[in-house]
């Protein structure tokens, strides 16, 4: 079943235009829903304005959300995506990574894939987490007017949505640099279970983290003024 979060977005810009009508993004990860199998389940979603993959779907099931919503597509690759169909670039666009300004109008997106897929052994390498943060600091400087950021990452920040008593999903200490510093309203993972995470939500000060594994429709409402 395709879970369903609705919360306030506080930068207006991404809703001009738009006569009040919310970003509705689809988000998923790490186990397909069946859900989103039948034609009149995914056609009463509604409208959808992103479609995005936080890691660990194999190429054919993101390829099946790309084509079945027709709606700009992104997605990050997990800590599973490696070797045998990936990466995939027949069947798929190039996985997100660092900055995008332009996928989603009004919202600066920071795609956080897991860290140093080219090695052989999906290992946790803080080092390349940390290597990631170093260039988004840098690119957080060039647009320093960016006030409301989206993050989407397979991993999600230490302390934050992880799993602590597990050593490899515990989060990254380096995204826990992001969560503090840019304080992004929203931040879309996969990689925690929802066994070993039954909430999906948590709130840390204005950031609303959600753990998508499954799938999750996420509408974006403007303020109210």
């Amino acid at each position: 079943m395709t879970r369903r979060i609705s919360l306030v977005w506080p930068d207006p810009l991404p809703f001009r235009g738009r006569e009040g009508r919310p970003l509705r993004i689809l988000a998923a990860s790490d186990e397909p829903d069946p859900a989103l199998d039948h034609a009149r389940n995914r056609d009463e979603l509604g409208e959808i304005d992103l479609v995005v993959g936080c890691g660990d779907l194999s190429p054919e099931y993101l390829s099946f959300l790309a084509d079945a919503f027709l709606s700009p597509f992104v997605y990050v690759r997990g800590n599973h995506d490696r070797g045998g169909p990936w990466p995939a670039l027949e069947r798929l666009p190039e996985a997100s990574s660092g900055l995008d300004t332009a996928t989603l109008a009004g919202v600066s997106l920071l795609a956080l894939p897991w860290p140093n897929l080219r090695s052989g052994v999906a290992k946790r390498d803080e080092r390349a987490a940390w290597n990631q943060v170093v260039s988004a600091l840098r690119l957080r400087l060039l647009w320093p007017g960016a006030r409301s950021w989206l993050v989407v990452s397979h991993a999600p920040p230490r302390g934050a949505g992880d799993t602590p008593d597990d050593p490899y999903h515990v989060g990254f200490a380096a995204y826990r640099t992001v969560l503090d510093r840019f304080r992004p309203p929203l931040w879309l993972h996969g990689h925690t279970t929802r066994a070993s995470a039954p909430d999906p939500l948590v709130q840390h000060g204005r950031t609303t983290l959600v753990n998508v594994t499954g799938s999750v429709l996420v509408e974006l409402r403007p303020e109210a003024r």
